[in-house]
């Protein structure tokens, strides 16, 4: 059995840097490369894409992070796994197939799927976020969390990536310790530490000073080129924490900290689909410059029922935005608003106007002295059709001429929205499968 295993953090959301994920697996002597996709939004927007075209769905940089990794985990014999088949895990692997053939490269996709739980929901369901049955918001997609379980057969299966869709975070990380270590399911302590460890990974760059940063309060070295980080775990699931030497970006126990506390509701009790992890007794100590060990979480039973995130139609935004700059900036700013929310008054059941720089994000100014030297207006609202929103990005325009003095920079959009609820399913309902593809 195996002492230890490498894993890489290569990506901690769907517009992550490609440079840092290469270097990681050229550099890194690799076990496993895990690039970490997907969000609540993004695997909305992949199921837009796939509404729209059977044969999409899957994340739009596919083609490129393959085409770059590709050579150098053929070379270096690391394997990698991904939920960057998003909404099409399937049309992802026979894409990454083509890529591979088109390079020459012999390889082995194991695709999971199985997330796809729409068919599976029922309307008297009560969604997490407000107890209103999923009846009331006609469901259009709905994709289970997928555990660890899930991958253990495309793992087992040699294959040389693992493409899934919804898989939790921190079980693209686990998953590779089951396989390699034997962990059982119910070794519920090792599959916390586990589940630490991919938590700690999953953001790839956070880790290494990414978010971290406040000049002159915590300053990080070296951003432009951040390195992303790898664990060294053994068979108890104790892991060293590193970066490759030589790349920007620092690892300490403080930055780790704040990754162990990303999204945490509840230290003692952080459910995944793997096991009820205890944060509270983790340790983490700095054994040498960007080096950190990592070890103490303990384990509960794993909940009997996965999450789920459901995708409902939730109509058009229409936005428009222009900027006002010099003496007298915010003021302009604020007629113009005022301007367009009386236009607009009685046509949206929601409109929001806000002066990005001053009031965008608290909603009024924290400083009522500070006046900006510019200002940018931003209106924006949700409409049951297309043509509706519109009218948003229209009159925000309309300002060039008919508003206050100075406007300039104006930006409209119209965006077709799905909204996210999230619900409980009995995982006796869920049934991954794992479909094997090859180069030939």
């Amino acid at each position: 059995m195996r002492r230890t295993l490498r894993l890489g953090g290569g990506a901690g959301f769907a517009g992550d840097r490609l440079d840092a994920a290469v270097d990681l697996a050229r550099h890194g002597a690799l076990d496993w490369l895990v690039l970490e996709c997907l969000a609540e939004r993004t695997i909305a927007l992949a199921q837009l894409r796939r509404r729209r075209d059977a044969g999409a769905g899957y994340d739009e940089r596919l083609a490129a992070r393959v085409e770059s990794l590709l050579p150098v985990l053929d070379a270096t014999g690391t394997r990698l796994v991904s939920n960057f088949g998003a909404a099409n895990p399937l049309a992802a692997a026979e894409a990454i197939v083509a890529i591979a053939r088109g390079l020459g490269v012999r390889t082995r996709v194991a695709a999971v799927t199985g997330d796809d739980v729409l068919d599976a929901l029922d309307g008297t369901m009560r969604t997490l976020e407000n107890g209103r049955p999923l009846a009331d918001y006609a469901p259009v997609s709905a994709n289970a969390y997928l555990g660890a379980d899930a991958l253990l057969p495309a793992i087992a299966s040699d294959a040389a990536i693992v493409v899934t869709g919804r898989v939790a975070d921190p079980s693209l990380f686990l998953a590779p310790l089951m396989h390699a270590f034997g962990w059982a399911s119910d070794d519920v302590d090792r599959l916390a530490r586990g589940t630490v460890v991919g938590h700690l990974l999953e953001c790839a760059g956070q880790l290494c000073g990414g978010y971290f940063a406040d000049p002159g309060r915590k300053d990080v070295p070296g951003l432009a080129r951040l390195g992303f980080p790898f664990a060294d775990v053994d068979t108890d699931g104790v892991a060293t924490l590193g970066k490759l030497d030589g790349t920007g970006g620092t690892l300490t126990v403080a930055t780790a900290t704040e990754q162990l506390l990303y999204e945490v509701t509840d230290p003692h009790g952080y459910l995944t689909p793997d096991v009820t992890a205890d944060f509270s007794a983790v340790t983490l100590a700095e054994v040498s410059p960007d080096r950190v060990t990592v070890a103490g979480a303990r384990g509960r039973a794993r909940p009997d029922q996965l999450k789920v995130s459901v995708g409902y139609v939730a109509g058009f935004v229409g936005e428009g935005e222009i900027g006002y700059a010099g003496d007298n900036a915010v003021a302009r700013a604020e007629l113009a608003g005022a301007i367009v929310r009386e236009r607009l008054d009685g046509r949206f059941d929601e409109l929001r106007v806000d002066l990005i720089g001053a009031t965008s994000l608290h909603g009024h100014s924290l400083d009522p002295r500070a006046r900006p030297y510019e200002v940018r207006l931003r209106v924006a609202a949700r409409a049951a059709t297309r043509e509706a929103a519109a009218l948003v990005g229209d009159e925000v325009e309309a300002l060039y001429t008919n508003g206050p003095a100075g406007g300039g920079g104006t930006r409209k959009a119209v965006t077709e929205q799905i909204g996210i609820v999230s619900a409980l399913l009995n995982r006796a309902r869920v049934h991954p499968r794992t479909t094997i593809l090859e180069t030939g």
